[in-house]
């Protein structure tokens, strides 16, 4: 009996979290019907898992048109949580700097429990916008922020990678020669990914070191292939690997030349 009484509470927390995640996944306030059809759960189920989420504040109700939509406590949350990445913190200044003098979208990741994950965007001066959220998980083989990872990273990461289905992406995603992309990143201290993941696009990503000389995070600025070309213009380079040495020592890093 107590064995079935915690698998239904593990089952309605886990439908509660689901409709959770689904709404923070949405751009728009939604009607009850369309969470309820979405989860395979009938109204008054999904019904009830709102209004507690409601009271804890993670879901808010329009009074007018009884859409739901996330709460401000999920912010609140997200923003203390965010706060614990210290790399993040350390690591915005320069990012805005590298985004004035490149006009490009600049991006940062890290590993977090086993995915690469977006911690934060900030858009360039372009006319392009790029819809990536912060949360968002790259592909390690198929990003420039991945083979960072895959180079500078612990050697079990390209290992599995190596071992599991690449998904292709786009036409120039890599289906070969990983490995010997990543050596040619870790001998040179960068990476690019043109239209690997999405066609017309690039990024030029560079390691962010911490005061053990493990890397902590990577930044990348991202844009169309005409601004930003593969291989990277000299300046783009400089600019680029001049702010990850800059994050690397407001976190602790200290080179070794």
């Amino acid at each position: 009996m107590t064995h079935n009484r915690k698998s239904a509470g593990t089952s309605t927390l886990d439908l509660a979290l689901r409709a959770l995640e689904f709404l923070a996944n949405e751009s728009h306030p939604l009607p009850l019907a369309h969470i309820a059809n979405a989860m395979s759960a009938s109204k008054a189920t999904i019904y009830r898992h709102l209004v507690t989420l409601q009271r804890y504040g993670l879901v808010s109700q329009d009074p007018d048109t009884g859409r739901y939509d996330v709460g401000v406590k999920l912010l609140i949350l997200g923003e203390a949580v965010r706060a614990r990445f210290d790399v993040v913190s350390v690591a915005r200044g320069e990012l805005i700097r590298l985004r004035d003098a490149t006009g490009q979208a600049v991006t940062i990741c890290r590993m977090v429990d086993g995915e690469l994950i977006v911690l934060d965007l900030i858009q360039g001066r372009t006319v392009i916008e790029f819809g990536t959220r912060p949360g968002t998980c790259l592909d390690l083989h198929a990003s420039a922020h991945g083979k960072v990872w895959l180079a500078f990273g612990p050697p079990a990461l390209l290992q599995k990678t190596l071992a599991t289905p690449m998904r292709r992406w786009a036409p120039n995603t890599i289906a070969g020669g990983l490995r010997e992309e990543v050596a040619l990143v870790r001998q040179r201290g960068w990476a690019v990914a043109a239209d690997e993941m999405i066609t017309a696009v690039n990024a030029l990503a560079a390691p962010v070191f911490d005061h053990r000389n493990h890397i902590a995070g990577s930044i990348a600025i991202v844009g169309a292939t005409q601004f930003i070309p593969s291989p990277p213009d000299a300046m783009q380079l400089e600019k680029v690997l001049a702010a990850a040495q800059a994050i690397s020592r407001g976190l602790g890093w200290r080179s070794s030349r």
